[in-house]
This record gives structure tokens, sequence and C-alpha cells, in this order.
């Protein structure tokens, strides 16, 4: 994508600065996790014991672990050295915690670094950046279940990141990005799948169709493919390397089937869905027509595969639902940078300084 406002850009140096800052505020929001309560022995956050155990190297013997948690490798792995430059030297602090929260807490201050950077190139205001990379770390997910030991921080900033990447036609980071959200969690693979693959319908739509439309995407298409090769083939190199079989992704995927789409209800119940989206969607709706479909097709494509995902999935009602951490990973950047342009319209911010003087972004 490419915006009508070109001089917000911010310097390196100071999106440095900006990743400190978000990293010591999610280290604050994420502290309660040291020492004043245990996300392991806390209903609904029962993950965080298989990611703890993969930190330490412990023995993974629970059957739902076995079937897919100890796939989920890159924050455990992220969080292992610090795990080890904390034991035995944080006095009451876990130490185990501590190297998930630093792990956690690195993709929340990425996520909301790239969200100020998302801002700057979209609505021509690095305030508007700012303000929604704050709103995105004082929702509720993000110190409720993103900075208490889980993974899904790290495959929030790579879902970001991917839509970045594609906004800003750098395709060639797909890949990579596609094989680090894998190891990340195994849900990357079809939200990737499904938002790269709409991006390039929307983009294919604003040219004019024949031979000259088809050569001029098959680049595009090529990087695409890519990514979900890489993505896939990541998966299958991780479950050889820690099982020794071969599994493909659709035997794996066939595994993890084990309810039907009476969980609807379960998710519709779930209160962490209305806690994280209750405001956020009634301040970001009124604003979202600012930004271009090439975001929001994709964005809403994705949401209706972990619509999709949660029936599959199923689960009992007792372990209720993951579909508003899915959905907050898929959407809550946009929603949140949405939501800044609401609330500085509210706090009677010029309507020029948003970009809101309607003029709208390009792409």
């Amino acid at each position: 994508m490419t915006s009508e406002h070109t001089s917000t850009k911010i310097a390196t140096p100071r999106l440095a600065a900006l990743f400190c800052i978000f990293f010591l505020i999610a280290c604050g929001l994420g502290y309660p996790i040291l020492n004043r309560f245990d996300p392991r022995q806390t209903p609904g956050l029962s993950d965080v014991k298989t990611y703890a155990a993969l930190v330490t190297g412990a023995t993974i013997t629970d059957a739902e672990d076995m079937r897919f948690r100890r796939f989920r490798v890159l924050v455990p792995w992220i969080a292992r050295p610090f795990y080890a430059l904390a034991r035995g030297r944080t006095a009451s602090w876990d130490p185990v915690m501590f190297g998930l929260l630093v792990a956690d807490a690195l993709f929340v201050a990425a996520t909301a670094v790239l969200i100020v950077i998302i801002g700057c190139n979209t609505l021509g205001n690095s305030a508007a950046g700012l303000v929604g990379a704050l709103l995105y770390m004082v929702n509720f997910a993000v110190p409720n279940l993103r900075l208490v030991g889980l993974v899904d921080a790290g495959e929030g900033f790579f879902l970001l990141a991917l839509l970045w990447s594609l906004s800003e036609r750098r395709l060639w980071l797909l890949p990579l990005i596609a094989a680090l959200g894998a190891l990340t969690k195994e849900s990357f693979i079809p939200f990737s799948i499904v938002m790269t693959f709409a991006w390039w319908l929307s983009t294919g739509t604003n040219h004019p169709r024949g031979e000259g439309r088809r050569c001029r995407f098959s680049p595009d298409a090529a990087w695409i493919l890519s990514s979900w090769v890489f993505g896939l083939a990541t998966i299958i190199a991780l479950h050889w390397s820690i099982t020794g079989m071969y599994v493909s992704p659709l035997q794996f995927g066939s595994t993890l089937r084990r309810g039907g789409g009476q969980h609807f209800d379960v998710s519709l119940r779930d209160r962490n869905l209305w806690y994280i989206f209750l405001w956020l969607l009634a301040t970001a709706i009124p604003n979202l027509k600012r930004f271009p479909r090439t975001w929001l097709i994709p964005v809403g494509s994705a949401c209706g595969m972990a619509f999709l995902l949660d029936a599959y999935f199923g689960g009992t009602p007792e372990a209720g639902s993951a579909w508003g951490r899915a959905l907050f990973s898929i959407a809550g950047p946009v929603l949140s940078l949405s939501s800044a342009l609401t609330l500085m319209r509210l706090s009677g911010v010029q309507r020029e300084s948003l970009g809101l003087d309607g003029s709208r972004p390009s792409g």
C-alpha cells in the first residue's frame, strides 16, 4: 500500500526508542505472573504448563500437549536463555515465568511498533499510530492473555508483519514470516494462507483483466505460494525433529478435530471475547472505511477462518473458547488503530491532522 501522506515516517533510532519503551510497559503489565499468581495453576491458562516445560526441558506427558502444544516452540525457545539468566538470580521471581514474560513482551513491543509504522504510512499521522499502539497494549487481551506465558503474542506479531509486508509490497519477506509463524502456532498457517490469498484477489480487482495483468501478478503469486510452501514445510520438519516421524499437515490437522458447530455457542458466551471486543468494536467500526480494502478483505477473511477453525477444533464447554484470542491476533492491531481515530476525534484533535478531511489512502 502506498499512502498519500509520506512526510511522517519515523526514523529508525526513534522506532528503537519506542520499542524499548513499549517493552518496558509490557513487562510492567505482565509483572503479576512473576510472583503474584502462577498461570500454570490458573483455570483457562493451563496451556502455560506446556510452554513452561518447553522452556525448562521437562518431560511432557499430557495427551493434549503431545497432540499439538509441544510443537509451538518459538516463544519457549526465545524464553529459554532468559530463564537460564534468571535462574537463581531473581529472588522471589519465578525464573520460568520471567523467561516467558520477556519473550512475550518482546513480541508485544514489536507489534506496537508495527502499529505505529502502519499508522504513519496509512494515515499520515504518527500520533494516530502511537495512540493505536497504546490502545492495543491496554486491551484486556494483552495483560491477561498475551503476557501470561502463552504464545499468542508471537502469532499476533507475525500476522501483523504479514499484513505489513503485503501492504508495503515487501513480498520477499513472506516465506521468512511464514516459517517463523508456523514455529509459533499451527493456526498461523491457515490464517496466513487465507490472508495472502484474499490480498492477492483484492489487489487483482484494481487492475484491468488480460494478459498484462496476469504477467504483472505472477511475481506476487510466486512469493505468496512460496510462503505457503515454507510454512507447511516448517511444520513437517518440526514434527520430524520432535517425533522422528513424517506427519503431513492434513494428517496433523485431522487429529485436532474434537467438536462441531455447537461450540459456536460456547464461543459467544466466552467472557474473554466480550472483554476484548465490546469497547474496541464500538470505537473502531465507524472509521474502518478509512482503511483500504486491501487491508480489510484479508483481515475479514482470516476472521472468518478463525470461526471455522474454532468450530472444527471444538472442545468441551468447560474448556472455554480461544476464538477471542484468535480474533484479536488477526484484527486487534487494525481495530486498535481505527479506534485511535475515534478517541482522537473525541479529544478534539483537528480532522486534518488525522487524515480525516476526505482524503483516503490508496492501495
